[in-house]
């Protein structure tokens, strides 16, 4: 299945592919069966059909269309938050893992007329979101290249959105919400002068997923495999409607030295959840 884009031709993703890409090695040793089910579960063949019919757009009519064929809807509050003439960087929960990032960067891009993200390098798999994502190399270290790229968007122009906790939230004691936020949003703030729009984004992920990272955290296993399960989750949206709540920026100029640098990313992560309780 083709598509035609700027002289390019559109290419499906192919699980074996991806994987060879990140290790030959370990793509050599995965069972044809295994991949036919990682195919399936990340629903190749229904993102494939739409990036093939979607690939002459722009990346923001790209994320607004996938939106659409996702189904699901959002709320939001506080939007005349949104700073128009300085650059910031919006700082939210991560309760999904996917879609919340690409409705954030819609909404910001909306209002903006400009947006990037760091994402999991894995999503760099889908061509015509390149132009708003910068990938993070979630399996080991992060490769050289990759540090330089997101130097070079803090220098940019463009605002940024992240996730500080790295991870798409947790259920730890009954209770949905992020594991620690780290530090490098603070520091980005500070080295870059930008302020720190906060962002408390409602939804939640379904029970399986949170019983995996439950029971691979009992077992003690370190590699995250129920991130494998996140395209599914996000396809489980379908028909539900999110709310968001934009809070007021936080001027760069408050990370003083009262506190450490991590107590700054705690502290901003508590009036995140404090958005919550607005209306």
């Amino acid at each position: 299945m083709t598509g035609e884009k700027q002289g390019e031709t559109f290419q499906a993703i192919d699980i074996k592919e991806v994987v060879r890409n990140k290790s030959p090695k370990l793509a050599q040793k995965v069972p044809a069966f295994v991949y036919r089910w990682l195919s399936k579960l990340l629903h190749l063949d229904e993102i494939n059909d739409f990036t093939s019919r979607h690939y002459h757009l722009s990346a923001f009519d790209f994320v607004d269309e996938g939106i659409k064929f996702i189904g699901a809807d959002y709320e939001v509050s506080g939007e005349e938050n949104i700073p128009l003439n300085k650059r910031f960087i919006c700082v939210s929960n991560h309760p999904l893992g996917g879609l919340d990032g690409l409705v954030l960067i819609k909404i910001i891009f909306a209002k903006t007329g400009t947006a990037h993200s760091l994402a999991n390098d894995f999503i760099m798999a889908v061509e015509p979101l390149h132009p708003l994502f910068v990938p993070i190399n979630k399996l080991g270290g992060q490769a050289r290249g990759s540090i330089e790229a997101v130097e070079q968007l803090y220098q940019s122009n463009d605002n940024i959105v992240i996730f500080p906790a790295g991870l798409c939230s947790r259920k730890v004691g009954g209770k949905i919400e992020d594991l620690t936020w780290q530090k490098h949003f603070v520091q980005k703030a500070i080295k870059h002068q930008l302020d720190v729009l906060p962002v408390y984004f409602e939804g939640r992920n379904t029970n399986r997923f949170y019983n995996l990272a439950r029971v691979r955290k009992f077992l003690g296993v370190k590699f995250n495999f129920e991130m494998m399960f996140l395209v599914d989750e996000m396809f489980k949206q379908r028909g539900k409607t999110f709310k968001i709540r934009i809070g007021t920026p936080i001027p760069y100029t408050k990370f003083d030295k009262s506190k450490k640098q991590i107590e700054w990313a705690e502290y901003i992560k508590n009036i995140v959840y404090s958005l919550k309780k607005t209306n």
